[in-house]
């Protein structure tokens, strides 16, 4: 069956973009307790959630890629070209950034963050990490300092990947799938149904609805089973059950050792999703334009939010018991957000002008009405 392009109501869409925020927001206090930044009362519970955030970024990234591509009908360079300017205007900068953190600094501040290797090479590492590879197959790296980019390693491919499927017609279609799935290899493959579960939702969405009262009631069910799964450490138990799979004894399982619950919490996520999308959260409304401010900065923040907090110590005597100190650290995390964020996710366009030039040859020989997406075929 054929699905039929919806727009999202405007409380719904700012509800995303604060669910977007809110994770960001998450994954910056768990590295500060990681990194032993803060030991004030109750930052033992800033670890929570961390993980899962990234979680309800790749649904909510499946869900939005699955919308625009509907929405809009790009051809096969306008997606190519949208998706390398969203992810390259952070990206490029913040990896040199990264790199050039780390040649200055004099040691490692980080347990198990020592990329003095990479440092040496960069040559050959900045442009395997602007290919995102650290995580094909058995490989684990991440760039000096950029912890957080691991995920970009898992969902710059399924981007590829739905590319793919979307764009490449037949017969072709089925071989370039499996083509790409043999690079990617299993670690992406175990945590593809959290990304696809996002863009499964989105169809589901356009076909079916929900009334306020049920979708409301559907919500609170949703966040009452968020605070059980951290109230009974769901996700300890499914990380090791995952670990002491026959998977989980026969390969690394690196970034993906967590596959089970990543499936549990992406379930949460998408009923979530699912009931928040008819609950007519109307009251969002009222504050949509800070939302829709913070939301403008969240790749940013989620990025580059690391090279802060492993520098913070070389230029401020940081006392990570004080409440100050820390309110000073969050601030200067904050600063530097919204500064690199003008020079990088608030000039996306320029980065799309660059690829859509770059591209423009191939546009020139691409057959007219060839590359329209086609994930509403009958299969």
């Amino acid at each position: 069956m054929r699905t039929t392009p919806t727009p999202l109501n405007q409380p719904f869409s700012v509800y995303l973009d604060l669910v977007r925020f809110l994770a960001a927001l998450a994954v910056v206090l768990m590295h500060m307790r990681m990194f032993r930044l803060v030991t004030i009362p109750g930052s033992e519970h800033w670890t929570l959630l961390g993980r899962e955030s990234v979680m309800a970024f790749f649904v909510l990234s499946g869900f939005v890629i699955a919308y625009t591509t509907q929405m809009r009908r790009p051809d096969a360079l306008d997606f190519t070209v949208a998706r390398a300017a969203r992810i390259y205007s952070v990206a490029l900068p913040v990896l040199l950034l990264g790199f050039l953190c780390a040649y200055l600094s004099q040691g490692p501040h980080v347990p198990g963050m020592d990329a003095s290797y990479q440092v040496a090479k960069p040559w050959f590492y900045i442009p395997f990490h602007l290919l995102f590879m650290g995580d094909l197959w058995r490989l684990s790296e991440h760039p000096p300092w950029l912890g957080p980019w691991w995920s970009l390693n898992y969902e710059v491919w399924f981007y590829v990947l739905f590319g793919v499927a979307c764009y490449v017609r037949r017969p072709w279609r089925l071989p370039a799938i499996a083509l790409l799935l043999a690079v990617m290899g299993y670690k992406l493959w175990l945590l593809l149904p959290v990304w696809l579960a996002g863009v499964a939702l989105y169809h589901w969405q356009a076909r079916y609805s929900l009334g306020r009262t049920a979708a409301r009631a559907g919500w609170a069910l949703s966040m009452v089973l968020l605070v059980a799964y951290e109230a009974y450490g769901v996700e300890e138990l499914l990380r090791e059950a995952g670990r002491a799979s026959w998977l989980g004894q026969y390969v690394a399982l690196g970034n993906a050792d967590r596959f089970l619950a990543d499936y549990a919490f992406g379930l949460i996520v998408v009923l979530n999703f699912a009931c928040a999308r008819f609950a007519g959260f109307t009251g969002l409304l009222r504050v949509a334009r800070p939302i829709r401010l913070f939301a403008a900065y969240t790749l940013t923040l989620y990025l580059s939010h690391a090279l802060v907090l492993i520098g913070w110590s070389e230029v401020y005597p940081h006392d990570p018991a004080s409440v100050t100190d820390v309110l000073v650290l969050a601030a200067a995390v904050a600063l530097a957000t919204a500064l690199l964020g003008m020079l990088t996710e608030q000039r996306k366009d320029v980065f799309k002008r660059l690829f859509e030039r770059a591209l423009r040859p191939l546009r020139r020989h691409a057959g007219a009405g060839a590359d329209q997406p086609h994930q509403g075929e009958t299969r």
